[in-house]
């Protein structure tokens, strides 16, 4: 659902995705390719919130804001399930892990990883390529080009996916038993372990 708030009304790209369970809620610019998820709070009645082309903005996602704060996702940013960003500015690339917390002033740096469940106090300065995990949120390495085209290539199936609900999601009634001609999935993505190698 969009809303209006203070004649401030979002504002959405054709090309973009909004899922009808998510609100989207005054001064907020959503460019091309966007996916924003179902249970995703945008709430721009404080501030602004701008999310540029090809981000992805997972479930029950929340962006907000202190009053007169402008929040930026840049392009390709990639927000995983349940995460908050209040007042940040994400850099280009950047992946922010399932149920992380990025706070008020935050810059975090293009191509950067922020682990799961990460939490980033308010004020810090992520450099470019930095992988963060933990409570309070530490730099523990740099990202290789090898996670960033990883990473990358997961972002790219978000970007691919706004296309796919406009053509094929649809609201139903559930079956009540498995059908016996039940089409398989085709696997399009594999786990940072499976590239390695690892268990």
């Amino acid at each position: 659902m969009f809303y209006a708030f203070k004649n401030f009304r979002p504002v959405v790209d054709p090309s973009s995705f909004v899922h009808p369970q998510a609100a989207v809620t005054g001064n907020v610019i959503i460019g091309k390719d966007v996916y924003i998820g179902p249970g995703a709070a945008i709430r721009g009645d404080w501030g602004g919130i701008v999310i540029a082309d090809g981000c992805n903005v997972q479930e029950n996602c929340t962006i907000h804001m202190f009053p007169g704060i402008v929040v930026h996702l840049d392009a390709g940013a990639h927000i995983g399930h349940g995460a908050i960003i209040h007042g940040a500015h994400v850099g280009a690339n950047v992946m922010v892990g399932m149920n992380s917390v990025i706070m008020d002033n935050v810059v975090l740096g293009a191509n950067s990883i922020i682990g799961a469940l990460t939490f980033v106090k308010a004020n810090t300065v992520i450099p470019e390529r930095s992988l963060v995990v933990g409570n309070p949120g530490k730099v523990i390495r740099q990202v290789t080009d090898e996670m960033i085209a990883w990473k990358t290539k997961g972002t790219q199936l978000y970007q691919t996916l706004p296309g796919d609900c406009f053509e094929h999601l649809e609201a139903c009634e559930p079956l009540r038993e498995i059908p016996k001609d039940r089409p398989s999935q085709e696997i399009l993505y594999k786990t940072w372990k499976e590239i390695k190698g690892e268990e």
